[in-house]
């Protein structure tokens, strides 16, 4: 990261372009979930992954040449590796077989929980101090989020709300993990390179979900379903981890996540809007409490 970028007062046109930038990513990942889960009432979670991965990697091809290595350091690959490790690999897999499990509208809930997170991991790995305004707004989240996933009852639309809360939280410590490496990385490494090393990657991971598409029957790719593909590969998976990286290092991390309080609102919003989620009311306090949570800990 540059000190130039720090001093830059928040009023700044060039202050501003990175925020916006994170608000795009938030808005294209919260809209994500509903559309994630159309996707999978067609096709397995490994296929689906895949298929976002590809397209998002032809969307790269014709601007390969500006992948650039230059910065690289000795030992730079056991950062770069646990990175690509958490995220897409590890975040994606888990969340996409969560969506299987859960509604979208609980979890984008339990996506606000990555502020948190964030301040956890920069406490442990960057060695930052940790308020005990936010201590305790991460014990009450993760007591939000386990009365929201205790308290879902299996239905047609979510069979296992248990456990796929519990792998959306999961996915959720993994981004929190990628976001801490990005920031670490992004004083080196421009945010197109380390875009293109996710997609890459994600590619090679997910390409099981390739035999899957030979059982898929004829006529299940209608124009809903390659819309919505285009829609998460160039969108979400391309468009708002570009968007998302660029912005991270250029601001603190700290600052980057506490925009992805606004995910849940757009995931609840499109999961009641397109899929007709609901929630019990056990389930809408503990949402509530999990937003108190991170809202507790942002200064104003």
């Amino acid at each position: 990261m540059k000190s130039e970028s720090l001093s830059i007062t928040a009023a700044s046109p060039v202050a501003l372009l990175p925020r916006l930038a994170v608000l795009g990513a938030v808005v294209l990942w919260g809209a994500s979930f509903s559309t994630m889960r159309i996707a999978l009432q067609d096709l397995h979670p490994l296929s689906v992954m895949w298929l976002r991965m590809i397209i998002a990697l032809t969307c790269i091809l014709p601007l390969y040449r500006t992948v650039s290595l230059s910065a690289y350091r000795k030992g730079d690959w056991k950062l770069l590796l646990a990175a690509v490790i958490f995220q897409p690999c590890l975040y994606f897999w888990l969340e996409s077989a969560a969506l299987g499990l859960t509604t979208s509208a609980q979890a984008g809930i339990i996506s606000a929980s990555v502020p948190l997170l964030v301040a956890v991991a920069a406490w442990m790995i960057l060695k930052e101090p940790m308020s005990t305004r936010i201590t305790a707004g991460l014990l009450l989240s993760v007591a939000g989020v386990a009365v929201l996933t205790l308290g879902g009852q299996a239905t047609e639309s979510a069979p296992s709300p248990l456990l796929g809360n519990s792998m959306e939280f999961l996915a959720m410590v993994c981004a929190a993990a990628n976001m801490i490496l990005i920031r670490i990385l992004g004083r080196r490494y421009d945010a197109w390179t380390l875009t293109v090393m996710q997609v890459v990657t994600g590619c090679l991971f997910f390409s099981p979900g390739i035999a899957h598409l030979m059982e898929v029957p004829a006529g299940t790719f209608d124009l809903q379903l390659v819309l919505i593909l285009v829609f998460l590969g160039a969108g979400v998976t391309l468009g708002a981890f570009s968007l998302y990286n660029w912005a991270i290092t250029r601001m603190p991390a700290s600052t980057a996540s506490a925009h992805i309080n606004l995910i849940p609102v757009v995931a609840v919003g499109c999961g009641f809007a397109v899929l007709g989620e609901t929630m019990n009311p056990l389930q809408m306090a503990a949402a509530c409490v999990v937003l108190f949570s991170v809202l507790m800990t942002q200064k104003f």
